[in-house]
């Protein structure tokens, strides 16, 4: 996790023109995407999000796999919001994903906390799951599985890196196991809220609760109270989603 952190922190220039550049590219940057996406060139907006992250490969190759997982999240986010993008015909709706897209570049991202971590974990996985079910929804189950395992996986193993836990990577196969084995279940429905598919909404809320646990565990802050509510709200929300979902439009 040392050699994460200090790879990560190479990826960012702090100060001098480097740090101009570099903030000034992520302004562009979602500019461009978004300007690609309203000219039909989608997969050039693609290839250039992939290239602004040249930076991971301008090491050794053993740090390369390194680079890799810690910058997944940042990857996931920007691929989804690009797959939301091109989902949509609405001038309206693109330049928001944009905006959010430079959000993220700006404020999001660069956070270094356990709060600002902790949400590029979140909302990497919420993203990720949401754009890959848009992506793969006709998709044979099994490469639904292995994709949501994946994603899952990452996003934990980004959340994990902040409190240098011990167990992070057998935490993280476990939380991939675990979505894997939802996504198996529940893609023999597959049903969808408008565009997020239900094992994204279920796996967000759970990751989300289970996450708040561990949180106010490794702070401190957990007690019998809090910790009832949390699993009360979180068990009383799985339920209100499986009772009130149409389980009459079967995909198989």
């Amino acid at each position: 996790m040392i050699s994460m952190a200090l790879s990560v922190s190479r990826l960012k220039p702090k100060v001098g023109f480097s740090h101009l550049f570099h903030i000034s590219f992520n302004i562009v940057l979602p500019i461009l995407v978004f300007i690609l996406v309203r000219t039909n060139f989608s997969e050039l907006a693609l290839a250039l999000i992939l290239l602004s992250k040249w930076r991971m490969l301008a090491v050794k190759p053993r740090y390369w796999l390194v680079n890799l997982r810690a910058n997944a999240v940042d990857i996931m986010v920007a691929v989804s919001l690009l797959i939301f993008m091109t989902h949509t015909a609405s001038y309206v709706w693109q330049l928001g994903w944009a905006a959010f897209y430079m959000i993220w570049l700006l404020f999001i991202k660069p956070g270094s906390n356990i709060l600002l971590v902790s949400a590029q974990a979140f909302i990497g996985q919420v993203l990720g799951l949401t754009g890959l079910f848009l992506w793969l929804s006709g998709a044979p189950l099994y490469q639904l599985i292995i994709a949501v395992w994946i994603v899952c996986y990452l996003s934990a193993r980004h959340f994990f890196t902040v409190f240098e836990e011990a167990f992070s990577s057998l935490y993280s196969h476990t939380w991939g196991y675990f979505a894997a084995s939802l996504t198996w279940v529940l893609g023999h429905w597959l049903l969808f809220y408008s565009f997020i598919a239900q094992p994204t909404l279920l796996l967000s809320v759970i990751g989300m609760g289970v996450g708040s646990l561990y949180y106010l565990t490794q702070i401190d802050k957990m007690n019998n109270l809090v910790r009832k509510q949390i699993i009360l709200i979180l068990v009383a929300v799985i339920i209100i989603v499986l009772v009130f979902s149409n389980w009459s439009s079967k995909i198989v």
